[in-house]
């Protein structure tokens, strides 16, 4: 299951398909966010610039009218630079996908995907955000406090733990002297 940050999250999806896009809103609605859907890269950027930065995730095709995903890309990464954006696309090529992930995609996707290859991204997405939260919590003391022994319990764990050494020294340099004396 998606991170629980993804119930409040807000999701822009791109696609001048239809039925690709109904689908991708579809499934996101159903984790929980609220999804918009837009039709070209022009109107995506518009909805990215007026967006105050809400959309933490963004679904692009590459290949759009208007303006391609990578021009969705830089104006996601400009409105919101923690915001995930995944490229889909029909046209994979290697330098498609590096100049992407240069430009801050979080994923890159091919044509046909499953919904499942989907949701293994937002999986991905919630353990990083969670390990994001918890590194931040960690460095700025608010994580909560750790279960475990006090510190007597400790003490008194150690000071058992140096008896039972000095019975095992002990014990050995016994067995070493009559070791020694038999031979």
């Amino acid at each position: 299951m998606p991170s629980e940050r993804f119930t409040s999250t807000e999701a822009l999806v791109v696609d001048d398909d239809e039925a690709v896009r109904e689908v991708i809103v579809a499934y996101l609605t159903k984790q929980g966010m609220a999804v918009t859907g837009a039709i070209d890269g022009r109107s995506a950027i518009s909805a990215l610039e007026h967006s105050n930065g809400r959309f933490m995730l963004v679904v692009t095709d590459l290949s759009l009218p208007g303006a391609d995903g990578l021009a969705v890309l830089r104006a996601a990464r400009q409105a919101n630079a923690s915001s995930y954006v995944v490229i889909v696309t029909g046209y994979a090529s290697l330098d498609s996908a590096i100049s992407a992930v240069r430009l801050g995609a979080y994923d890159y996707l091919t044509k046909p995907f499953s919904l499942g290859q989907l949701d293994v991204i937002l999986r991905r997405i919630g353990d990083r955000d969670s390990l994001e939260r918890e590194n931040r919590q960690l460095m700025h003391g608010d994580a909560p406090a750790r279960r475990g022994p006090s510190l007597p319990d400790l003490s008194e764990r150690l000071l058992r733990i140096e008896a039972a050494l000095v019975r095992i020294e002990e014990t050995l340099g016994s067995q070493e002297r009559l070791t020694s004396r038999r031979r």
